[in-house]
């Protein structure tokens, strides 16, 4: 007692010249400031001392264990009235100071760390670890109990951890890793951890969340060389690794553990957002209900993963074999692996004129293995039919696919918890794929859905897909998103789309270019942005058009169901039906531009429902130089061209046929009679670019044409 009591004496004195110190510094706590003394940790008495020190160099001389001087007071089950070890971190006037020394564990292992607080977070051995702080060559054995910011070695990183482990068990709620709960722009490498962890987001076998926290920061939060073994189980953001991967690093590591979870569900990685996962595998199961993938559960907003795999023949997915990104036959994951992982693309595949030949459905599994390498060049020799290979598709495709005019048939794939899917699930930038026909396609997956594409980041040029397209978010039947930068031309979708929100008959969601492409077939949703050719909008979408019916609850229309883009030169002759609100012929709710267009199809709804448009909306909304002939049936603010024209939101030189609509009002707009409709001097009055032509011919130097007192103004683009 007499040796406790002097400890704390000392700590007490020590603590009250470094609050002093603080106190009277410039600037960030502990600039400036110079330790009196490094710690040579040789009980649990000093490593509890490292806290009053949390600026210094430290050194671990031997094992500490439940055996070790001070156990029983600091880090058993009945310490600090049964909380256990108290994390190592200190509070000033509200403000977090965590270890940002160096802390030298040489080898030697701390067993048998108890830590048992639910209610707070940054719990781990450091519960904050600050820039510049190293911690290498410790082991931890650990039972970890906390909140948020949990692991078994540091609750929150910003520093260096390397050459370290841990195994136990780790718990909490968000934010919880085996070894690290949180790495903020810190390294983590030529680590493991062994430990079973349970959390509820963003839970990681090494570590719960890996970040990188703004474009200000130089370095991103890395985990490298490094791999865990234990069993994960979370809610979301559940990784056999790393739970959430945002914008961070995760290169040449590896898990072998089960993981389980709800949403967005991976062997290495839950969630990948706009960061490299590369040179990493799985081997372990995983179970999940949405996005559950072999290597990532969700890969999305530029993430990348490249030359990381998991062996299809032996990995289990929702208890299956199932192909997901990064899945390799066992064949070609062994010798990868016993490679140094490397696979010669020209051990399987012949060259003709620089690209690699695709003869049969042989040589088209190869792209499994090497579809994700950008320098490659792929051209199909002949048509393919998949119907012998059941949910059989390609995850990436990074480099060319020449379709070469022939089609690939009978792609199936069936089930609706996988995310990115399609013939190629995910098109990397500078990836593109031209002259295909994907036919008789039948595709049921979760989002990033589309009979060619899940995902576009590249090019998708004279391509087409017929048949059914099944997800919940983001589906489209030949793309399911086309991100920014993308492009999508002279392309077309014939068949049956159906989801949630963000339905498209070609594009789910376009953030890119849609130009000369069409739809036609069925397309319906249940809770809105919803387009015969497009679900929403942010991109640009010209010389396009849709024939398709289309039906959704609200936010719906004949060709693009929300707007927050550009719509040009287009039209919709599909009937359009919302069971609610917001719904127009050509669009249903615009917050942008639409310009020379038109929509012929039948409108119904109940409320903001237009020949046109729905809502043209919030003051952010253009509709100019466009006009309706629909039918349009509703029971309140219904319009003949726009059902509801919101705040300073402009129509400028648009009408709509007061006969064929049935409607003698618009909430913009000038309504006009059929015979008016047809005569030229209506849109030529109102400053269309536009001439009359003879029946069948059409003069492509003028955006319109009409054969005057004889047909509605047409696009000269029509064919």
């Amino acid at each position: 007692m007499v040796e406790k009591l002097n400890r704390y004496v000392v700590r007490l004195s020590i603590f009250l010249i470094t609050l002093a110190l603080i106190v009277g510094m410039v600037g960030c706590p502990g600039d400036g400031y110079t330790p009196s003394q490094d710690l040579e940790i040789r009980d649990w008495y000093d490593l509890d001392d490292v806290r009053d020190n949390v600026y210094g160099n430290h050194m671990l001389m031997n094992d500490l264990d439940s055996t070790t001087p001070g156990y029983t007071e600091l880090a058993s089950e009945t310490a600090h009235g049964g909380k256990g070890w108290e994390p190592i971190l200190l509070y000033y006037l509200g403000v977090r100071i965590g270890f940002s020394g160096t802390f030298d564990g040489q080898g030697y292992e701390i067993r048998d760390l108890f830590i048992n607080r639910p209610g707070e977070d940054y719990a781990g051995l450091f519960g904050l670890f600050e820039p510049g702080g190293v911690i290498q060559d410790i082991a931890v054995n650990a039972t970890v109990i906390g909140a948020e910011y949990v692991g078994g070695l540091v609750g929150y990183s910003h520093g260096t951890v390397s050459n370290s482990s841990s195994t136990g068990s780790v718990t909490g709620n968000e934010r919880v890793g085996g070894l690290v709960g949180k790495n903020d722009n810190g390294t983590v490498s030529n680590s493991y951890s062994s430990s079973s962890v349970t959390g509820n987001d963003q839970v990681g076998g090494l570590v719960g969340w890996n970040v990188l926290p703004s474009s200000t920061f130089p370095i991103r939060g890395t985990v490298s060389n490094s791999y865990s073994t234990g069993s994960v189980t979370g809610n979301r953001w559940v990784g056999g690794l790393v739970g959430y991967n945002l914008a961070g690093t995760v290169h040449n590591s590896y898990s072998t553990g089960s993981v389980t979870g709800n949403e967005r569900v991976g062997g290495l990685v839950g969630t990948n957002y706009e960061g490299p996962v590369s040179n990493s595998y799985f081997t372990g199961s995983v179970s999940g209900t949405t996005g559950v993938g072999g290597v990532v559960g969700e890969n999305c907003y530029g993430g990348t993963v490249s030359n990381s795999y998991y062996n299809y023949d032996e990995v289990l997915i929702n208890g299956e074999n199932i192909i997901t990104g990064g899945a390799l036959f066992n064949e070609d994951f062994e010798q990868w692996l016993a490679n140094d992982k490397f696979l010669d693309v020209n051990d399987r595949l012949s060259q003709e004129d620089g690209y690699y030949v695709v003869n049969n459905v042989t040589d088209f599994k190869q792209l499994l293995a090497f579809g994700e390498n950008a320098t490659l060049k792929f051209r199909l020799k002949s048509d393919l039919d998949l119907g012998d290979e059941p949910n059989f598709y390609i995850p990436c495709l990074a480099g060319e696919f020449d379709g070469n005019g022939h089609k690939i048939s009978n792609l199936s794939f069936n089930f609706d918890f996988v995310y990115t899917v399609g013939l190629f699930g995910y098109l990397a930038p500078g990836g593109n794929v031209t002259d295909l026909a994907a036919e008789n396609v039948n595709i049921t997956g979760d989002e990033n859905v589309g009979g060619l594409v899940g995902f576009n980041e590249g090019t998708v040029g004279n391509s087409s897909s017929t048949g059914s397209v099944t997800g919940s978010v983001f589906v489209g039947g030949l793309v399911g998103y086309n991100w920014y930068s993308s492009t999508l031309s002279d392309s077309h979708f014939t068949g049956t789309v159906t989801g949630d929100c963000n339905v498209g008959g070609l594009v789910g969601q376009n953030l890119g270019t849609v130009s000369n492409s069409y739809s036609n077939g069925n397309v319906s949703g249940m809770r809105g942005a919803v387009g015969g050719l497009v679900g929403r909008n942010s991109g640009t979408v010209s010389n396009s058009y849709s024939t398709a019916s289309v039906t959704s609850d609200n936010n719906v229309g004949g060709l693009v169901g929300e707007n927050g883009g550009t719509v040009s030169n287009s039209y919709s002759s599909g009937d359009v039906t919302g069971y609610t609100n917001v719904v127009g012929g050509l669009v249903g709710a615009n917050y942008d531009t639409v310009t020379n267009c038109y929509s012929t199809g039948s409108v119904t709804g109940s409320s903001e429902v237009g020949g046109l448009v729905g809502v043209n909306g919030a003051g952010e909304g253009i509709v100019s130089n466009s006009y309706s002939i629909g039918s349009v049936t509703g029971d309140n603010n219904v319009g003949g061209l726009v059902g509801e024209n919101a705040g300073t939101s402009t129509v400028s030189n648009s009408f709509w046929d007061t006969e064929t609509s049935g409607q003698a009002t618009s909430d913009g707009g000038t309504g006009k009679t059929t015979a008016q409709m047809k005569s030229i001097d209506t849109f030529s009055g109102a400053g269309w670019n536009i001439i009359a032509v003879k029946s069948g011919q059409t003069n492509p130097t003028y955006i319109w044409n009409i054969v005057d007192d004889e047909t509605y103004p047409f696009l000269s683009w029509q064919p």
